[in-house]
């Protein structure tokens, strides 16, 4: 009888519903939704709204918001950022929520677009590219517009190896000779696509490489190598240093964050971008080598 009384509410709400909920007209919903304000999604051309995000939509969008306390990043991984978030989450103790999960750019992304994270870290291409490569992967996803870029930091990128094996050869066409044990990244990881457009370049398809297993994240990769379960694959040269292995450049990458307007100027991701420009950082980035710190912080795409 309980149950027939107060009924539970239903998880998903039509454009009408999400208007009587937050007592606007639809018009106005409509024009959230065009924004990119408020949490929608298209199901077989009607818009639905998650009443979960919607619900956390309002609470954070309330006096500056009320998840201002944490700061939760996910996206492509990096050993220096790991390093700094840290020791950012230990500073902070108690008085706020530091994460750092790597994803990969893709399911990053994809979190970010389900409110589930806060900012997204990418890396999708050269950093020639980058300006244009970036805003075209942002822009696959709907939530975009209210979306900015800021530039943390570029990065060396190729390939990391045993050292056993950088002995035998410094040739990358060499090793993709199947007596050569690849890991691999998941699909839709920044150094996954990276290492596609190389062996391109080599006309050498994925599927022909001696791939035993697949690293998640670049550290995880590196450890397979280090642990002798692969013997080459794709990384940058400050997770090859953390490692001990061999390194072979294939230049730079710009590594960006993404994440929503009003995140931006939270103190939670300033108190980030200082920590990034730091003293101990710069040393940090020069001991594991491999970094460049043009730019960071400045705002590349999305003032608009």
């Amino acid at each position: 009888m309980n149950a027939l009384l107060h009924p539970v509410p239903e998880a998903f709400m039509s454009v009408r519903q999400v208007a009587e909920y937050l007592h606007l007209n639809e018009k106005k919903i409509y024009s959230l939704v065009s924004d990119g304000s408020i949490p929608a999604t298209k199901v077989t051309g009607k818009w639905m709204f998650p009443r979960e995000l919607v619900d956390r939509w309002m609470l954070d969008s309330s006096h500056g918001g009320l998840l201002t306390d944490r700061l939760i990043i996910a996206g492509s991984d990096d050993p220096l950022l790991s390093r700094l978030i840290t020791a950012f989450a230990r500073d902070t103790g108690v008085h706020a929520l530091i994460s750092y999960t790597p994803t990969g750019s893709r399911l990053g992304l994809e979190l970010l677009q389900a409110s589930r994270v806060d900012a997204c870290g990418i890396r999708w291409g050269p950093n020639s590219e980058s300006n244009t490569r970036h805003p075209a992967l942002l822009r696959q996803y709907s939530q975009h517009h209210n979306w900015v870029l800021i530039r943390a930091f570029r990065r060396e990128q190729g390939l990391i190896v045993s050292p056993p094996v950088q002995k035998h050869t410094n040739d990358p066409k060499l090793l993709f000779d199947n007596q050569f044990r690849w890991v691999l990244r998941q699909k839709g990881s920044g150094a996954q696509r990276f290492l596609l457009e190389v062996l391109t370049q080599y006309g050498i398809n994925a599927g022909s490489l001696n791939s035993p297993i697949t690293g998640l994240s670049e550290r995880e990769a590196a450890a397979a190598i280090t642990m002798d379960l692969a013997d080459v694959g794709p990384g940058s040269r400050a997770t090859a240093t953390e490692y001990g292995l061999g390194f072979i450049s294939f230049g730079w990458e710009s590594f960006d964050f993404a994440l929503p307007r009003g995140i931006w100027f939270r103190h939670l991701f300033q108190d980030l971008l200082m920590r990034i420009k730091s003293a101990s950082c710069l040393e940090m980035a020069d001991i594991l080598g491999g970094y460049e710190f043009i730019n960071c912080g400045d705002l590349v795409w999305g003032d608009d």
